[in-house]
């Protein structure tokens, strides 16, 4: 009997399974292609105003006037633009995917009875309200339900974090209004007593504070970059009462921002805990939150904004070079000649203390190291540089002799420096590029048709 018995339930429990199976056949594929029906006849651009409530219980309103959102309740603020398009525009393209019951008895099993997520919208008078409840079990649709309706349907899942916001997360999060693209002056101060100030001019940035010298054009842009799309990462008070309690009483760091005419202020204090930091945009009372990484950023030493580069000029574009070592000076300049073809050429030739052929590789090589040769870090007055009586000074023009750039090398001990005319300060550079220098000029002070014996007894092997 007791055989009988296993039997029979087997065969229920493999009847069940296999009218399970048939009913799954019969339900229609996800990806069979077939139209489902749109839970709102609205367009994007024709809704009016949205009213959210969040799963944490805000709620939030948000109102177009003309082509601009704002939002009106529980604050007035600007949105976040991104946010409110994706609300809008998935509300206009929200499809049913699968009715659940037409004539439920009970919504609360759905979660429906006190909704987790409410998106209601306004659209040419008319107001509809979409109640979100919980996941089915497999977590891959949401129950969901209108305002004005009994039926339950589902809708996917991923919906979920485009309507559940809170009114944090539907504000515009930018830390300061300026517009990127006017900026031409940062200044950055720090309580290590260090200034730092760039200035654009022309295109071009350039370090006034605290010396005046070139800067580092990427360095500076991705400053900027930084500060013009900071996002803030929490809102830690609406009113900043007890500037201490957040490191603001005597900021860590403070930024102005220059754009034409307008300006913009931000202090940095303490830490906020999880890799934050509160700051204030000077002109509003809001403490906030940021990344961290910010205040690593803002203090770097002024040092960091400067341009490396010795020379701006490349070999490409070099016409003349001229290497003063002790009291003699050698010229080599790039002359335009005729070949065996009797086509013009361009040509390096030696035209100071004498005038002759030269190796044009190491011509080239020359100006190679020369404006290849990149200061690690600079140093103050104090640090014995070697330079008031340098090794070799080098002045490269280019662009045809409109431009000339001048650079004095010196060694002290096992460490190079070098200074830039017209700039304040001097560069710690390798001792190996002055080294480089030297030799490669040794090497272009012997003529050009000079060989080892070996070579030379090659090239005549080689003419038989």
């Amino acid at each position: 009997m007791r055989g009988v018995r296993s039997l029979l339930v087997l065969l229920v429990l493999l009847a069940a399974i296999g009218g399970y199976a048939i009913y799954e056949s019969r339900r229609p594929a996800a990806d069979s292609g077939e139209k489902k029906d749109k839970v709102f006849n609205v367009e994007a651009d024709k809704i009016e105003e949205i009213a959210v409530k969040s799963e944490k219980g805000d709620r939030t309103t948000v109102r177009k006037t003309g082509t601009e959102w704002q939002i009106v309740q529980p604050i007035t603020a600007k949105p976040d633009a991104s946010e409110v398009s994706g609300i809008t525009s998935n509300l206009a393209s929200l499809e049913v995917q699968r009715v659940i019951d037409e004539k439920p008895s009970d919504i609360s099993e759905y979660g429906l009875k006190d909704p987790r997520v409410e998106v209601a919208f306004k659209s040419g008078g008319q107001e509809r309200k979409l109640l979100i409840g919980k996941k089915t079990p497999p977590g891959t649709d949401l129950y969901a339900k209108l305002a004005d309706s009994n039926r339950v349907f589902l809708i996917q899942s991923y919906l979920d974090t485009t309507f559940n916001k809170g009114t944090f997360d539907l504000r515009d999060k930018a830390v300061l209004t300026v517009n990127r693209d006017n900026i031409d002056t940062v200044t950055v101060t720090t309580t290590a007593a260090k200034t730092m100030k760039v200035v654009k001019s022309s295109g071009e940035w350039k370090l006034a504070e605290p010396v005046a010298v070139r800067a580092d054009f990427s360095a500076v842009e991705s400053l900027v970059s930084r500060l013009s799309t900071l996002q803030m990462k929490s809102i830690a008070a609406p009113e900043i009462k007890k500037p201490e309690e957040y490191g603001l009483d005597k900021p860590l760091a403070t930024v102005t921002i220059g754009a034409g005419s307008s300006q913009a202020r931000l202090a940095v204090g303490k830490s906020a805990g999880e890799g934050t930091v509160y700051a204030q945009d000077l002109s509003r009372p809001m403490v906030l939150t940021i990344e961290s990484s910010l205040l690593d950023e803002l203090k770097k030493d002024p040092g960091d904004y400067r341009q490396k580069d010795l020379f701006d000029t490349r070999a490409f574009n070099a016409n003349r070079i001229e290497v003063t070592r002790g009291t003699e000076t050698v010229a080599f300049e790039k002359t335009k000649t005729k070949n065996k073809d009797g086509k013009d050429e361009e040509k390096w030739r030696q035209v100071a203390p004498m005038t002759r052929d030269v190796d044009q590789s190491k011509v080239e090589n020359l100006i190679s190291t020369a404006t290849q040769a990149r200061a690690s870090s600079f140093v103050d007055t104090e640090t014995k540089t070697g330079l008031e009586k340098p090794e070799l000074t080098i002045a490269i023009k280019s662009n045809d002799g409109k431009r000339e750039e001048k650079v004095a090398f010196a060694k002290s001990g096992s460490d190079g420096y070098a200074a830039r005319a017209g700039e304040a300060g001097a560069a710690k550079i390798e001792a190996s590029t002055i080294d480089n220098l030297v030799k490669t000029l040794d090497e272009l002070k012997k003529p050009a048709e000079e060989k080892k014996p070996e070579e030379q007894k090659k090239t005549e092997e080689r003419k038989k």
